[in-house]
């Protein structure tokens, strides 16, 4: 093979590989905000049907420092910023949709839609990070009253963390609980999904987020045979301490945003 036939592969191959990476950006740049919507809303029903009474389920939005910071990073022009520094220090507990016409009161129509994603997720602060994984918890409002919360959490299992989603109404009372993701022992661990057990939770209030291995205490929350480990996870790793997360929160003695 000549150095000719050397360079004419080489260059037939440069192409190829640019040619296809350009068709990988075209597909991404067309694809990329339909996975966004649609995974919004699958957000947006999975966190309905955890309290389906609600007739807002709202995250927390603020403008403070670290908010108007994680905006500069995001690329965020220093024009948008400014102007919502008049906001500094000023807290929304609504839906996001609501949120982004709220915006559209203090910045333009054009620069809220350009720089929506960014806006939203920069200024959320109802995040926490059990077991150092991003969770979120939401605010559950019925004719502009608080009626309770829904919070993601994670809890430690056998093989895995277990991502638990939880609503509680404002008394702190579980009132349903949605495994999200887990990869528990087959046949054992993996109970955890199931209706009998998910539904032993409603009702409970933190004192009776206990694990009974005997089967003789209704009052707590009842182990799988074979996966009292999964149980715990769940139970007092996942709901609980995300109850006594929530708790700590809405009282002042954790900030938003930082646990």
């Amino acid at each position: 093979m000549t150095p000719k036939d050397i360079l004419k592969i080489t260059l037939n191959l440069v192409v190829l590989y640019l040619a296809g990476g350009l068709l990988l950006a075209a597909v991404y740049a067309k694809t990329s905000p339909i996975i966004y919507r649609n995974n919004e809303l699958a957000k947006a029903q999975a966190l309905q049907e955890m309290m389906p009474e609600a007739d807002e389920i709202c995250y927390i939005y603020e403008v403070n420092d670290e908010t108007l910071e994680k905006l500069k990073k995001k690329g965020v022009p220093e024009s948008i910023i400014g102007k919502l520094e008049q906001l500094k220090g000023s807290r929304f507990i609504q839906p996001k949709d609501t949120f982004v016409q709220t915006l559209k009161q203090y910045l333009s129509e054009a620069e809220v839609e350009e720089y929506k994603p960014e806006l939203t997720k920069a200024l959320q602060v109802n995040e926490w990070f059990p077991h150092g994984k991003h969770a979120e918890y939401f605010v559950a409002k019925k004719g502009g009253q608080v009626i309770g919360y829904i919070v993601q959490t994670f809890g430690k299992g056998y093989s895995s963390y277990i991502d638990i989603l939880f609503a509680v109404d404002t008394n702190f009372i579980v009132q349903r609980i949605n495994i999200l993701h887990h990869a528990e022992t087959p046949g054992l661990g993996d109970e955890i999904e199931m209706d009998w057990f998910k539904n032993q939770f409603k009702g409970k209030d933190i004192e009776h987020l206990k694990v009974d291995k005997t089967g003789t205490k209704k009052e707590y929350i009842q182990a799988i045979t074979g996966a009292t480990i999964s149980t715990r996870a769940v139970a007092e790793d996942g709901v609980k301490n995300g109850i006594l997360f929530l708790q700590k929160v809405l009282k002042g003695e954790v900030k938003h945003g930082t646990a």
